[in-house]
């Protein structure tokens, strides 16, 4: 049966010849990452189940998130993972390799057709050389870390082709930030995405990783690229080793087919809040910006630097304006020093970092303040995200223009003198004080009050924010539930053990934090009805035997907020205790109920 890129890659790391989309599989795993966040969650796993290591070989860490351990909990997260490493023979990339995502391309340790799994939500990045990579919660990577496989679902495929020609204004990241402009947040959500056309054969290394690195962003599995023969050539050199090449076959069968025409592509940038929220970004009206900042797994590669260099040669950053910028890896770092591309940042008033994620993962580097307004070439504005300001995502170019020029613009459009103006700043709101709830029962028939929180693509920044990821103790997560959700702020004050939430589309898009599902474990909050969930999302709250359930459409319960409902997860029924109204569910899988009935996936 012919078989598409994805479907290829499973099927070869499974006891299966071919898979089709929705076959759930085993899958051996090639490489096992966890990162200095997650990675003490993994190690807690690991030994409170006296677990083994499947292979050391295959097993590292890297600590990406916070290079300089300049936080207290990230320091002694990672000094925790250290030791472990040391006990059980496993390879750490410390503070000084970069992002992990990158070093395991860069080291050749991920190849083409290769799988991997990290505890970071852009380990599709990996697409970019046409591999395997998933971001999965704690559990799920100490399962990985014991076992060597993990169960998957064959996600369905789709096959975008670009035609046309590129402009040459158009960047790797305006070229993905079109593509959200077009797909939005979910319209490909849970699909694994292939691109195809004359303008991506020619894109370099650094170009693919920049737009695989999005596909999260657009509540895809993957954004897959076949390697062309010089990301074969780099990949064969890393690895020291002659490499198969991978593609689909010409035949595979595609859920959906999409053609657009790169021609119509602009510079785009995304507002605060939603990467999908993209336009021109000459209908910003010279927006001012307090910040600016290079980096980050989509946008810190030697080819983004060398473009910011070539903008700020000879200028300076405006007045009142910081210019933050941190390379991906340490290679990039040292390359950058070579080159000189060092001494034009410093000349021109940036600050240069450690190589890392920086201020994307609430790093080293690049978080903002209250009111502050920051352009950022990173792959994320969620609220919250990158600190308590505004955020608004764009391509290198464009955030070096605008870091000389002040406000929002590109690079044709820099003035001759720069805009200044007076940062206003407001206080970030108290967190509430902390409560501790019991866990509820779980039997296959669940009764309680709804809470319907109306909203759609609710991010993980808003269910547990990234400033709390340091919280490892399931009792002290919930009183942090949804304080970063407008309008939700006093949820975990408000809510009670029984509760049942029912929600829209995309629910937990973004990060791959645990805590994410743990905190509503907390609370006693019993389960939460979705259109649709983030994938990796629904992965962690199976695997913490956390009901989670899919509907169509929950109109005909006629449910008012605080309705009494009953939830019938093995045979998949949704009942409005108040007026008798049902609607169907999907029921839980053989897979889920299995996890579900032992409590969880380490039970």
């Amino acid at each position: 049966m012919p078989q598409t890129l994805i479907e290829k890659i499973i099927a070869d790391h499974s006891d299966q010849k071919t898979v089709k989309p929705g076959d759930i599989v085993d899958i051996s795993i090639d490489v096992r990452v966890a990162r200095d966040f997650g990675g003490p969650n993994v190690v807690k796993n690991l030994r409170e189940h006296h677990l083994p290591i499947d292979d050391p070989a295959k097993t590292f860490f890297t600590f990406d998130t916070n290079p300089t351990g300049s936080d207290q909990k990230y320091a002694a997260n990672q000094h925790l993972c250290r030791v472990f490493a040391r006990e059980r023979g496993i390879k750490v990339y410390d503070i000084n390799a970069g992002i992990g995502t990158h070093t395991v391309i860069d080291a050749g340790l991920v190849v083409p057709g290769a799988t991997a799994v990290s505890t970071d939500s852009h380990a599709n990045i990996l697409g970019a050389i046409g591999a395997f990579g998933q971001g999965m919660g704690d559990r799920d990577i100490a399962a990985v870390f014991a076992f060597g496989a993990a169960w998957f679902s064959v996600p369905p495929s789709v096959k975008l082709t670009l035609t046309g020609a590129r402009p040459a204004n158009v960047s790797a990241k305006d070229i993905v930030l079109n593509l959200l402009n077009h797909f939005g947040a979910n319209r490909l959500l849970g699909c694994a995405v292939e691109l195809y056309g004359d303008a991506v054969d020619a894109l370099t290394l650094d170009e693919r990783i920049t737009i695989a690195s999005m596909g999260t962003e657009m509540g895809a599995i993957a954004l897959l690229l076949t390697p062309s023969a010089a990301v074969m050539a780099y990949c064969e050199a890393r690895a020291g080793r002659k490499l198969a090449p991978v593609a689909a076959d010409p035949d595979a069968e595609y859920a959906h087919k999409f053609t657009l025409d790169i021609s119509q592509f602009a510079p785009m940038v995304s507002r605060p809040g939603h990467p999908e929220d993209t336009v021109p970004v000459m209908e910003m009206e010279q927006i001012k910006i307090d910040s600016a900042f290079v980096g980050s797994c989509t946008n810190g590669r030697i080819e983004d630097l060398r473009e910011v260099a070539r903008i700020l040669q000879g200028k300076k950053v405006a007045p009142g304006v910081v210019l933050k910028i941190v390379p991906t890896t340490d290679a990039v770092w040292r390359q950058c020093l070579d080159e000189g591309l060092f001494a034009i940042f410093k000349e021109a008033g940036a600050l240069v970092g450690n190589a890392g994620c920086a201020g994307c993962a609430a790093g080293q580097i690049g978080q903002n303040g209250p009111g502050e307004v920051t352009i950022s070439s990173g792959n994320r504005n969620f609220a919250g995200k990158q600190g308590k300001g505004e955020v608004y995502l764009a391509g290198p170019a464009q955030v070096a223009a605008s870091a000389v020029a002040g406000y929002i613009t590109t690079p044709a459009a820099i003035p001759a003198r720069p805009a200044v103006f007076i940062p206003v700043l407001s206080e970030p709101k108290p967190v509430g004080p902390a409560q501790k709830r019991a866990d509820a029962a779980k039997p296959t028939a669940l009764e309680g009050k709804v809470w319907l929180v109306q909203a759609d693509n609710i991010d993980t920044d808003m269910i547990f924010h990234n400033r709390y990821l340091a919280i490892t103790d399931m009792a002290q997560m919930g009183q942090y539930t949804f304080d970063n959700l407008r309008g939700w702020e006093d949820f975990a004050q408000k809510a009670g053990p029984g509760d049942i939430i029912i929600t829209g589309k995309n629910f937990g898009a973004g990060s791959s934090r645990q805590q994410a599902v743990d905190c509503f474990k907390a609370l006693g909050v019993q389960a939460i009805l979705a259109e649709s969930f983030g994938a990796i999302y629904e992965r962690n709250a199976i695997n913490a035997a956390f009901p989670v359930l899919t509907f169509d459409s929950i109109a005909p319960l006629g449910l008012k907020q605080r309705d009494r409902v009953r939830l019938d997860l093995q045979n998949g029924t949704l009942t409005n205790s108040e007026n008798g109204q049902s609607i169907p569910v999907r029921k839980f899988s053989s897979v889920q109920m299995t996890i579900y009935r032992r409590g969880g996936l380490l039970g």
